[in-house]
């Protein structure tokens, strides 16, 4: 199956938010699995960042007064053309990002798994909800939800479809306009999700994408929108929250981790080696969420040493439009350098190689075997560094207590994966963790397709949650609207003495009253 046409990437370009396409500078976006120059794209500026914005506002609010129901019809109807079109959306993504054919379609069906959640319950999450009142009988008081208004989306190009289209379905429903910014290397992947959802339709003035670098078209959404959603490291995330705090917008973001995994001596070891190779592995390691740390008792740590070591040198690697390839490429060569000097820096004092530790320039310009590392200490750098790459390293431990103590000691805390004897026994150790999803037989899967379920990290690892009631109403203002009813709550109508003995007592009593 090849890369997307030409005929393909022209389409999408003209639907780009940027006046007079063909006088644009551009950047060249490459094939990964080649590093051939596929096409270019307009590259966007502050002037568009600003007609954009203009523009998204003028349209959110007729958007904002339609029937939540009849916005998620809309998305009703976009889910099903994700699946429709899947085929090409899977091509697209591995075209710009060189991800295999599987982690490919994971993405494209966490987006219409994301837009069937959020159009069957935004409605109900939007609806005017009734609570206790000061005063019962004397007050009512209700809770709207209004929208922020225009939602700025950076997302990144680790999963460049699901990150800039399933924020923006939530904020969307919730009545909003959005302006995106797909990452530099990956823009393809954003308008061609994005152009579902006009043909679905969405107003295309509701949801414009300015494609452009972060440090022009990025800054231009942090000072001109509404509140910020963003995807990405540690280090840009706490700078987007300095800026956005001091405009006092709000901010959320899903940022780095070093996850970890424990193995206790009553697992299934060849269970859990299979399992780790997704949870480790998957999209060549460029995953958030993916595990970087196992932690073995040592009772069984040797075992799994030899039986993961064993099932990673046996994945398959490969450039293909196809299924059945395990891993695929890695997306840049800056990601290639940081894996290889973690692994390298590991190598010299002291680490053993179990499985992997070379590129593979045989196979494609990017590529980089899955690696397995053991006897791995605090003075190299993959040990509490996100490496963000096909890297695991492997740590027996005495106990689960040692476990816990040690997948907690970091200043990250997005994912965590847990194996033990039974069920039980794994979601009490799950509980004892520092993080925002624990996974129990399994590595991240189960957690992230929870769309019901808020998904986010713990210290420097985000703020705020996607998924979720949660992932919805961060994208509204709560209003507080309370009616006096039957008498005004001043003292002009009672004399002055009598409203202090008898407020007191009407306090006091209130604690026989239900939900008080």
């Amino acid at each position: 199956m090849p890369a997307p046409t030409t005929a393909t990437f022209t389409r999408l370009a003209a639907l780009a938010a940027i006046d007079d396409v063909a006088a644009r500078t551009t950047k060249p976006i490459t094939e990964v699995f080649t590093g051939r120059e596929m096409a270019t794209i307009p590259v966007g500026t502050k002037e568009d960042v600003l007609a954009a914005v203009a523009t998204a506002r003028a349209a959110q609010k007729e958007w904002a007064a339609r029937p939540a129901s009849d916005r998620a019809a809309i998305f009703h109807k976009y889910r099903d053309l994700v699946l429709k079109h899947r085929a090409s959306l899977i091509d697209m993504a591995q075209a710009e990002t060189g991800k295999s054919r599987a982690a490919a379609q994971e993405e494209v069906l966490d987006i219409a798994m994301t837009a069937r959640h959020y159009a069957r319950t935004a409605e109900k999450l939007l609806k005017t909800k009734k609570v206790q009142g000061m005063l019962p009988v004397l007050t009512k008081t209700r809770v709207n939800y209004q929208p922020k208004g225009v939602v700025g989306v950076i997302s990144p190009w680790n999963y460049p479809m699901t990150l800039a289209v399933s924020d923006a379905i939530a904020a969307l429903l919730a009545g909003n306009a959005v302006v995106l910014k797909p990452d530099s290397q990956t823009p393809y992947c954003a308008l061609a999700c994005v152009e579902l959802l006009y043909q679905a339709g969405l107003p295309k003035d509701l949801f414009p994408v300015v494609p452009g670098p972060g440090s022009v078209v990025g800054t231009a959404i942090v000072d001109n929108t509404d509140y910020l959603m963003f995807t990405g490291s540690t280090a840009t995330g706490q700078l987007l929250a300095e800026q956005t705090g001091r405009r006092l917008i709000g901010f959320s973001a899903e940022l780095g981790g070093k996850n970890a995994m424990i193995v206790t001596k009553g697992a299934k070891l060849a269970e859990v080696a299979d399992a780790a190779v997704r949870a480790c592995f998957s999209n060549s390691g460029q995953l958030c969420i993916s595990i970087e740390r196992i932690y073995v008792e040592k009772a069984v740590a040797e075992q799994f040493t030899a039986v993961f070591g064993e099932r990673v040198r046996k994945m398959t690697l490969g450039a293909d439009y196809e299924f059945g390839i395990e891993m695929g490429s890695l997306i840049s060569e800056d990601q290639v350098k940081t894996i290889s000097g973690h692994v390298d820096d590991a190598k010299v004092k002291g680490a053993r190689v179990i499985a992997g530790g070379k590129a593979r320039p045989d196979i494609g310009p990017l590529f980089y075997e899955p690696t397995v590392l053991t006897n791995v200490t605090d003075e190299m750098e993959c040990a509490a560094t996100e490496t963000f790459g096909p890297l695991v390293s492997i740590y027996p431990v005495d106990n689960v207590d040692e476990a816990v103590a040690k997948a907690n000691d970091t200043a990250y805390g997005l994912n965590a994966s847990v194996w033990a004897r039974t069920k039980a026994e794994g979601e009490a150790i799950a509980a004892r963790l520092h993080a925002g999803t624990v996974n129990v037989d399994e590595g991240y899967a189960p957690t992230w397709g929870s769309t019901a379920a808020p998904m986010g990290g713990m210290g420097v690892s985000g703020v705020g949650r996607r998924h979720g009631a949660d992932g919805l109403l961060k994208y509204t203002e709560s209003q507080t609207v309370s009616t006096t009813r039957l008498i005004n709550l001043g003292a002009r109508r009672v004399p002055p003495k009598l409203w202090a003995q008898v407020m007191p007592r009407f306090v006091k009593a209130m604690k026989y009253v239900p939900g008080r």
